[in-house]
């Protein structure tokens, strides 16, 4: 199965690089569950949202990923988008690394991991340099993304 989850893998980041949401929901599992910084706790359908709200803002996206692999119901992989924040409308290079969990041939569970130290220093500006790394900060981030995504998901998309 390791082969066929790898494959998974590289399918979820060709899609990103497209910015096809569709088909990055689809490598997801319906009771999949997803955690990164920013967004720390979605499951099922969420996830899908997520994806489609970044896919459809990206603004001077470029993607690359690497060190794909998987054994078992594991996976793991290491991918580095590059962006326009449209907040600040400041340039980012995010470094993610990202755990993958399996279940019948489609992603359960999906943690990307990276330093949000660096990210809203890079995103943020000046705010990010003096407080990236507090709690509040991040509170303030993932309260923002969570509006965003309440928002985008009232939208019915």
């Amino acid at each position: 199965m390791s082969v066929a989850h790898e494959a998974l893998i590289r399918r979820f980041y060709d899609a990103f690089a497209r910015r096809d949401a569709e088909a990055m929901s689809a490598c997801y599992h319906t009771d999949a569950r997803f955690s990164d910084p920013a967004f720390p706790s979605l499951k099922g359908a969420e996830i899908g949202d997520m994806w489609r709200m970044l896919c459809s803002r990206a603004q001077q996206f470029s993607l690359e990923y690497s060190n794909v692999s998987a054994s078992g119901d594991r996976g793991s992989a290491h991918w580095e988008p590059r962006y326009l924040f449209s907040k600040t409308g400041r340039v980012v290079h995010n470094i993610i690394d990202a755990q993958f969990r399996f279940a019948d041939g489609l992603i359960i569970e999906h943690t990307d991991m990276f330093d949000f130290w660096r990210w809203s220093r890079q995103a943020l500006g000046p705010p990010g340099w003096l407080l990236g790394w507090s709690g509040f900060m991040r509170n303030k981030v993932q309260a923002e993304a969570a509006k965003g995504l309440r928002a985008f998901r009232g939208k019915g998309s």
